[in-house]
Parts: structure tokens; C-alpha cells; sequence
């Protein structure tokens, strides 16, 4: 009975939780779910970029209950961990946290192996921390370490498969933005056990070092974060020829999932001219560096300047717009004005609850939960005022008509903000000609450079 009623919380919660998740992100995209058991013991293992939210996304994912570990700072608060509890989180006490109380660790182990000795999935991320760049941190042995002595305990036979997971966030801190959850090959855990007995730590670093492998193999993971420039500029200049070529030559797949493949091939060739071409990697860095410094000067896009040649349409894209912003302000004013109380509480509630050096990471889970509690709270007084005047079905139709038309005014207002780029783009480029055809140069070079790489890497791969 106790199971049944954790279960029913744990299905509400994760129900209320995916509404959260399709408001606040525009598209979760699964890619390879077929790769995660539909039953047996599982420990999920995860890059760690979103703070909370990486769970809520994991665990809206995958259609089986997964029992996250979770940092004991969390469970200090009676209510919370009350419905963490019943959610099936477990509590782990980080060094950080509390060295004294570095013993409980073994507790969450022992937790760990009740929960997947039933059948059951965990989700852990071995990192430890959370973080605001794309440099994949230190995976420490902990995972391993839970799956090899279960897998012991159990001589081999439990069947406990490891099963990676690469979170990506297009841009995790704003509101509407994408996430693609990336799930890799699962790894038996039997298969690293011989020889256990006798050379467990050899064992454990040996699984540890596979789990971060094939994590790193599902995200996008910078090596030198200091390249992670260079990366940015190739996107922007090259990404869409990429995508292309991929699509053409490659079996259809979700455009985030594309996207990652696209810029781990990035990634991996500017690594690989930084490594055996050191002057030509600065050489070209220093190129971008002073392209993107022009178009900042000058305060256009790489995207309008590349438009220049054709100036009608950088006109017709500014009409458009301008006709686009007379007919959606009616709907947007309504959707703002109803979204401006829980707006506002949304945001200070980030400003309180996030720690500057991880602000990043931790906007989307505070946004989240806030923005349950402000918006389901004030909708639900508006609705209930709307009812005891106009009663149904008049309330109805209302409270059906504030999430769509919050979202419209959100997606107004940014839209607003993109016209008045465009337009001070195309009065920029109208009135400077001769610096847009340089910096066009200048670009062409760039891309020209970009291709002689990929030309040459790809004479080397059919020799």
C-alpha cells in the first residue's frame, strides 16, 4: 500500500513537472530512447549542466520511475523532504556539503542497492557538481562503485546495466530555449567485475573511465575550454553548410541531435589544427577576433551582413516584421498583462535563490518551481474572479486563454526586440555599403579557411 502511494506521488509529480518543463522549454528532444531498458535494474548516469533540472528533464524522459541521489542540502527543509521521499530521492552527503558527515555515504549506497535490487532505476550524476560551461567535469567513481559491489554482492547475475545519458541545453537559462537528452549504449556492469575481489580500485577506475567516455561521447564536451571561441565562430559561419551536407548524406535525425553531431565534428577539428597546426589555429583566431570586433563596431549581425547582397529582402524581412508586430499586439497585450505580476515574482525569485557563479545553471530549476507557484496562483485568482462574475462557461474559456496567450506575448516581445535588430541592421548595412562588402571579405576568407580544413581532413580519411 505504502509502494502504491508512493507511486501515485511520484506520477503526480512527474506529471506537474512535465507541464513545467513544456512551458519553460520550447522542445525536449529524445534521441536513442529506444536504448533505455524497459525493465531490470538501471543506473542512469548524466552530465550534470542544469542543476535541478537536469532530473526533471531525465526523469520526464523515460516512461519508468527513476530514484535520483540527490544532495542532502536539499532534504533540510521538512516539506521538501517529505515529497522527496515520497519521490523516491536519496539523499547523498557531498564533502562540501558536510565532511564530518562523510560516513552517510555509505548509507545512499545501501539505498541505492535496496531500490535496485527491486528492479528499479537510479539516476546519479557521477560529476558531482553542477556548472555553467560546456568542459565536462572530473567523473568521480561513485557510480562505479554502486554498480560493481551490487553487481559482487550479487555474483555477476543481477543484470544491472549502466545506461549514459548526455544532457544539451541550446541555451539553459532562457525561458523557451531547447534541451536534447542524449541516451548512449547501456553498459553491463558484469563485464567489468573480473577480477573485482582482488583489484577493486583497478576495477572501479576502469568503469569510471568508460561511464565518462561514453557521457562525453553524447554531449558537446570542450576539451580546452579556451578553444570554445574559435567553436562559436565556426558555428556561426559555417553551421548551416554543415547541416546540409549532413542531411543529404545521412539518415534523417532530430534537429538538436543533428546539431550536436555537426559541432562535435567542430569541436574535434579545431582541436585537431590547434594540436598539429598551432600557428594556422592563432593565425585564424585572430581573424575571427577582428571580424567579430568590426561587426560589434558597426552593431550588425553575421546574419544581416550575409543578407547584404540581396537588399531587397533584408527590406521585405523588415516589412514583414513591422506587419507581423501591428497584427500580434493585441493578443500580446493581453497575454502581458496577465503575466506581468507572476513575471515579476518569477524573476526575483532567481535573483534570490540562484548563487552568482552559478546563476546559469541554476535559472531553469528556480524559474521552474517559481513559476508553477506565481502563474498557477495568480491565473487561478484571476479565473476564480472571472467565475463569480461570469460564471461558466465564461471562466473557462478565459483561464483556457491565459497560458497561450502568455506565451504569444512572450514570443512578441522577442520578436519586437528581433525587428529592431533588423531594422538597425539593414540602416547600417544601407548606409555603409563599402564596410559590409569588406567585412563580406574578410568573411569569405574565414569561410574559405574553414573549408580548405575540411578538405583536407577529408583527402586524409580516404587515404
Amino acid at each position: 500500500m505504502a509502494k502504491r502511494i508512493q507511486l501515485s506521488m511520484y506520477d503526480l509529480v512527474r506529471w506537474l513537472v512535465g507541464l513545467a518543463l513544456g512551458f519553460y522549454f520550447r522542445r525536449i528532444e529524445r534521441f536513442h530512447a529506444e536504448r533505455v531498458p524497459e525493465a531490470g535494474p538501471v543506473l542512469f548516469t548524466s552530465n550534470h549542466p542544469n542543476s535541478v533540472t537536469d532530473s526533471f528533464v531525465i526523469g520526464a524522459s523515460v516512461p519508468r520511475k527513476v530514484n535520483f541521489v540527490a544532495t542532502a542540502q536539499m532534504f533540510r527543509y521538512r516539506p521538501f523532504k517529505w515529497l522527496l521521499t515520497r519521490c523516491g530521492v536519496i539523499p547523498i552527503n557531498r564533502r562540501q556539503d558536510n565532511p564530518r558527515a562523510m560516513h552517510t555515504v555509505a548509507d545512499t549506497f545501501e539505498a541505492c542497492f535496496r531500490v535496485l535490487e527491486q528492479g528499479e532505476a537510479v539516476g546519479i550524476f557521477p560529476e558531482g557538481v553542477t556548472y555553467n560551461d560546456s568542459q565536462m567535469r572530473e567523473v568521480k567513481t561513485g557510480a562505479a562503485r554502486i554498480a560493481l559491489e551490487l553487481e559482487h554482492r550479487h555474483e555477476g547475475r543481477l543484470g544491472l546495466q549502466v545506461v549514459p545519458a548526455g544532457l544539451t541545453y541550446s541555451a539553459k537559462q532562457i525561458y523557451r530555449s531547447d534541451v536534447l537528452v542524449n541516451f548512449g549504449e547501456p553498459i553491463r556492469a558484469a563485464d567489468f567485475l573480473e577480477g573485482y575481489k582482488e583489484r577493486r580500485h583497478e576495477c572501479v577506475h576502469t568503469l569510471t573511465a568508460e561511464i565518462e567516455r561514453r557521457i562525453q561521447s553524447l554531449i558537446l564536451h570542450l576539451p580546452q575550454l579556451e578553444h570554445a571561441r574559435v567553436v562559436a565562430g565556426v558555428k556561426r559561419l559555417y553551421l548551416d553548410r554543415l547541416l546540409l551536407g549532413q542531411s543529404i548524406s545521412h539518415e534523417p535525425m532530430s534537429p538538436r541531435a543533428e546539431e550536436l553531431l555537426v559541432t562535435q565534428g567542430i569541436v574535434a577539428a579545431v582541436e585537431h589544427v590547434y594540436e598539429s597546426e598551432p600557428e594556422r589555429a592563432a593565425a585564424f583566431a585572430a581573424k575571427l577576433d577582428a571580424y567579430e570586433k568590426r561587426l560589434r563596431r558597426l552593431r550588425i549581425s553575421d546574419e544581416h551582413l550575409v543578407m547584404f547582397p540581396n537588399k531587397s529582402q533584408l527590406v521585405r524581412r523588415s516589412i514583414g516584421g513591422a506587419a507581423l508586430a501591428v497584427l500580434g499586439a493585441p493578443v500580446a497585450l493581453y497575454g502581458w498583462l496577465h503575466r506581468m505580476v507572476p513575471y515579476a515574482a518569477v524573476k526575483q525569485a532567481v535573483r534570490g535563490f540562484t548563487q552568482r557563479g552559478k546563476r546559469k545553471a541554476q535559472t531553469s530549476a528556480v524559474a521552474i518551481l517559481a513559476g508553477i507557484i506565481a502563474f498557477g496562483t495568480f491565473y487561478g485568482l484571476c479565473v476564480a474572479g472571472v467565475h463569480a462574475w461570469l460564471g461558466w462557461p465564461a471562466s473557462l474559456w478565459y483561464g483556457l486563454s491565459l497560458p497561450v496567450a502568455s506565451l504569444v506575448a512572450h514570443y512578441y516581445l522577442r520578436e519586437l526586440r528581433r525587428l529592431g535588430a533588423s531594422l538597425r541592421n539593414t540602416a547600417v548595412l544601407l548606409r555603409a555599403p563599402m564596410a559590409a562588402r569588406r567585412l563580406l571579405a574578410v568573411r569569405a576568407e574565414l569561410v574559405g579557411e574553414i573549408e580548405a580544413v575540411r578538405g583536407e581532413g577529408n583527402v586524409k580519411r580516404e587515404t
